[in-house]
């Protein structure tokens, strides 16, 4: 069942979905791309939709100061307003008629001085120009104080409570009391011919039906799909003062503010924003442009918008809906094609099969009769008849590898015998071609320093025999010279000890370590002193023990030269020699560069060495094979940077 199913997934499945891929995922892709690209332009659609409706309010709000402007324009040149000029009753009557035919919430007449309640309207720009002989209309900010100049108590419908509003920029502030107004002017000639001014405003803060018929205006009924809504607003500043946004079902969001994003980008650097934005509560397709007032300062901002879920809901049912026909159309023609290509790919399949019989090691496994005649019905025969001839050449090959395995079997048992016995036989010849020529060198050396000795000793006792009585001045000095005339001949009496030692064994090699130990502290003294190395000796034992004296001289020598190698720079090589339990112990320290633990492990295996080309490895391991034919054995202990203990146990003699 496992190996179908492989053979399924490696032949059929593959050679599927590359007849698939164009379906499977070259159409995903193509559908994917053109979703994405149909979605960017619905965006793009819809940017240009708020932009439009941004134009319609802007224009009304632009064609609303016009008519503001032309309407007050036709009062100053009215007949009635010409009549009433000198009587300040009949003036009175006629203003306050006009305000309220106007709607204007106030409406005076100026000279340039000082309008209502000290008004100072000569400083705004739209007064400056009437009185020059042109009307005009803009939007101007005024503060709580000028309005209530203006018309007492038109600060207190101005004043707007701010609500903390997520995402606006910071402000201590509780309260917007300023107030926006569309402020116009109109040239008029007094009876005296000199120049005023009728200017009129409209309070712009609260004032719903304003923004009402923008927003009936841009959003007239069927103009967006159901589910979303339009909505205008006109801010002072960064402060909605007249919306249509609602914070719930009946209140509208008065006092909210815009985000510091928008803010930033309108009012900061006076750029049109067309985006989506978070307006109160909800994301909305939004259009923001700065407006500015009569002295080109930016001042507020005039917003159009409509809600983004509808437009996005649509768009994910779009997506939902095209991917669900294309999956349906996917699960409907794959079986279709799995069914036909399967008389196709059943040739290939049984092949596939076969081959995974062939390599579990299933050799008689074969295609058999497919029951097609095409290309791949004639492959597997021939295939089956490979496998006939692999499957011969199989068998011989088996013949011949258990034959052949059977010799290198028989080789390799006579190649490990001769090994260690080639290696036994070089350790030995090792140690005794070292060991000759030490001892040749050593007894040549000693032969060659007694000649010089003799003559010095007898030119000595003839300068004796010469001087006589005067002798006596220089017996200290000949004195100095006898000692270390005999002290040389101590030295090579056990130079040749150590290098005839057939020469001077007893019968029964039974020895003292501790005089041992002496004589090789006397042989290894040059090189102590040469590396600045002092030493320690602490003998407290007279035991003998069975052992050929040269044997453990040279064990003796090897651990003190390798001391000394361990302590370059110079350092403290204490040897001690004790009694111990039945036996004697010898121990060698060292304050040297230590061993490390994987070393210490291997320092007595046979040419084993860490001096690389100065040493051959073998001086450990004889040292080792010389004490334990003695009956005793060597250890050793070590910490890197502290130093080294080798400790020689060796067995009492019974022949003490």
């Amino acid at each position: 069942m496992a190996a179908r199913f492989g053979a399924r997934r490696s032949v059929r499945v593959r050679l599927l979905v590359i007849a698939l891929l164009p379906m499977l995922v070259l159409l995903p892709l193509m559908l994917g791309s053109t979703m994405l690209r149909w979605s960017g332009k619905i965006d793009d659609i819809l940017v240009t939709k708020v932009n439009g409706d941004l134009t319609i309010a802007d224009q009304y709000l632009t064609r609303l100061m016009e008519i503001s402007g032309e309407r007050l324009d036709a009062v100053a040149g009215s007949v009635a307003l010409h009549d009433a000029l000198g009587q300040d009753e009949a003036l009175a009557g006629l203003m306050a008629d006009r305000r309220d035919a106007l709607q204007l919430d106030f409406l005076y007449l100026t000279t340039g001085a000082d309008g209502p309640g000290g008004f100072p309207s000569g400083d705004w720009p739209v007064v400056r120009a009437a009185l020059r002989g042109t009307a005009e209309s803009a939007i101007d900010i005024l503060s709580a104080g000028a309005l209530d100049q203006l018309s007492p108590g038109l600060a207190d419908r101005a004043a707007i409570r701010l609500v903390p509003t997520v995402a606006a920029v910071p402000t201590e502030r509780d309260v917007e009391d300023r107030g926006m107004i569309i402020h116009s002017a109109a040239p008029v000639t007094l009876p005296d011919g000199q120049r005023a001014a009728l200017v009129g405003g409209r309070l712009l803060n609260r004032n719903l039906d304003f923004i009402d018929t923008i927003n009936a205006l841009v959003y007239r009924e069927q103009s967006l799909p159901e589910g979303s809504r339009g909505t205008a607003t006109l801010f002072l500043e960064d402060v909605r003062v007249s919306t249509n946004v609602r914070l719930f079902e009946n209140v509208r969001a008065l006092g909210t503010r815009v985000s510091a994003a928008v803010r930033a980008r309108v009012l900061d650097e006076g750029q049109v924003w067309l985006d989506r934005a978070f307006v109160v509560n909800d994301w909305y397709i939004s259009a923001y442009e700065p407006i500015v007032d009569s002295f080109g300062d930016r001042v507020g901002m005039l917003y159009v918008g409509f809600l983004e879920t509808p437009f996005q809901q649509a768009k994910r049912t779009s997506v939902l809906t095209i991917t669900l026909v294309f999956l349906l159309i996917a699960a409907a023609s794959v079986p279709i094609f799995l069914r036909w290509a399967e008389r196709i790919f059943l040739p290939l399949e049984r092949m596939t099969q076969t081959i995974a019989r062939v390599e579990a090691g299933d050799l008689q496994a074969r295609n058999g009769d497919t029951g097609d005649s095409g290309e791949i019905a004639q492959v597997a025969g021939h295939f089956d008849n490979l496998l006939d001839q692999i499957q011969e050449r199989d068998r011989q090959l088996r013949d011949w590898a258990n034959s052949l395995e059977q010799k290198v079997e028989e080789r390799t048992a006579d190649l490990r015998a001769a090994t260690r016995k080639l290696e036994k036989t070089t350790e030995r010849l090792i140690m005794s071609e070292k060991l000759a020529a030490v001892g040749e060198i050593t007894a040549s050396v000693a032969h060659e320093i007694n000649n010089p000795i003799a003559v010095i000793q007898g030119n000595l006792d003839v300068a004796r025999t010469l001087l006589a009585e005067n002798a006596d001045a220089v017996d200290t000095e000949f004195r100095l010279i006898d000692d270390q005339v005999y002290r040389i001949g101590s030295i090579v009496s056990k130079l040749l000890q150590f290098a005839r030692p057939e020469e001077y064994s007893g019968a029964a090699n039974v020895i003292s370590p501790a005089d041992v130990v002496r004589d090789c502290l006397v042989l290894t003294r040059h090189q102590t002193e040469a590396n600045g190395i002092e030493t320690v000796t602490a003998i407290t034992s007279d035991r003998k023990v069975l052992m050929a004296r040269t044997e453990l001289q040279q064990v003796l020598v090897n651990l003190i030269l390798n001391a000394v190698h361990a302590m370059p720079g110079g350092g403290r090589l204490t040897l001690e020699v004790h009694d111990a339990a039945n036996g004697v112990d010898i121990l060698v320290e060292d304050t040297g560069t230590g061993i490390a633990p994987d070393t210490l492990r291997r320092i007595f295996d046979p040419f084993f060495t860490t001096k690389q080309a100065q040493g051959t490895g073998l001086g450990l391991s004889i040292s080792q094979t010389l004490v334990s034919r003695a009956g005793g054995r060597i250890t050793a202990a070590s910490e890197l940077g502290k130093g080294s203990t080798f400790r020689i146990f060796l067995p009492r003699s019974d022949l003490a």
